[in-house]
């Protein structure tokens, strides 16, 4: 029997060029994250064919004029799902360049919501109901998304936050502090995709059942005096944040420019928002571009 051998992988310079490829499902903001990268003075391409991506590739590395490209590809091309592949392979294959694929996705409401808002068609749908090409797209999109060296679902972001989000990862110059982002999210509303880090905080007691704070978030001092009271909070802090300054370091050494630490309770309203927020200033005060977001405080 013969022995498999992994393909070697070349190794890139890390002052090599560039290269994002942009996928995902028609209407999660794949063109408003190639504005975004455009306004930060990335090369940017739309719908460029699939065949001609490794040949854009090798141009751009060719020349070294190009520092940072990024371009979107998607279903809107003909045999896409079927050339796509192999295409971004041979890229990743050939070294000399740092290519990363970025996978958007949004829940199924959030799309047919947009498509609603902008009339615009859906590439799959020809004759079909938008809902059926949404769920047929998704289903043909599976390969290319486990493919991806980042999956963000778009779902809670306003065309602003997009813009945020894109500056905050890919804006910052070589050699800028790596940023750290934050996020509070609800279990029952599943996992954020783009985490790092998960951290749930189920167990500590749920200031949701104390009648006077259900109503309230974890923004408000209420809540976070309730919090810091318990005894479960002081010790679990502790030990969070102790790891987090072991572990984040240890990220940024092997060259993450950004890392997402994601912090989930039940519903994303209460114990996530406040811890989310300490978490962020711990970070903050110890020299780190520290932000945060609370994906789901609107939804309970």
């Amino acid at each position: 029997m013969k022995r498999r051998v992994a393909p070697r992988v070349p190794r890139v310079p890390r002052r090599a060029p560039e290269f994002l490829v942009i996928t995902g499902l028609s209407g999660s903001g794949k063109s408003h994250v190639l504005r975004g990268l455009e306004d930060l003075g990335w090369f940017c391409v739309d719908n460029l064919p699939t065949a001609l991506i490794p040949r854009f590739v090798e141009l751009a590395a060719g020349t070294g004029e190009l520092r940072r490209s990024a371009m979107v590809a998607d279903v809107r091309e003909p045999d896409f799902l079927s050339r796509f592949p192999a295409a971004y392979r041979q890229v990743k294959e050939r070294g000399g360049v740092r290519a990363s694929l970025v996978f958007l996705e949004a829940d199924d409401k959030v799309l047919l919501r947009r498509f609603s808002e902008t009339r615009r068609p859906h590439p799959m749908a020809e004759n079909a109901p938008v809902a059926d090409a949404v769920r047929d797209e998704r289903e043909a999109l599976r390969p290319l998304r486990k493919m991806a060296d980042r999956i963000v679902d778009t779902s809670g972001f306003t065309v602003h936050q997009l813009r945020d989000y894109v500056r905050e990862h890919w804006g910052g110059a070589e050699g800028a502090k790596p940023v750290v982002s934050v996020v509070s999210f609800g279990f029952k509303y599943g996992l954020p995709a783009e985490a790092d880090l998960v951290f749930d905080v189920r167990f500590l007691p749920n200031p949701n059942f104390v009648p006077r704070l259900k109503r309230l978030t974890g923004n408000q001092r209420e809540v976070v005096r309730f919090m810091k009271a318990q005894p479960q909070y002081v010790a679990f802090m502790r030990r969070l944040l102790s790891f987090l300054r072991y572990v984040v370091p240890h990220y940024i050494r092997e060259g993450k420019s950004y890392v997402t630490i994601a912090i989930g309770c039940t519903g994303g309203r209460h114990r996530s928002v406040m811890i989310a927020n300490a978490v962020r200033d711990a970070l903050a005060a110890r020299g780190l571009a520290a932000k945060v977001r609370h994906r789901d405080l609107g939804l309970s």
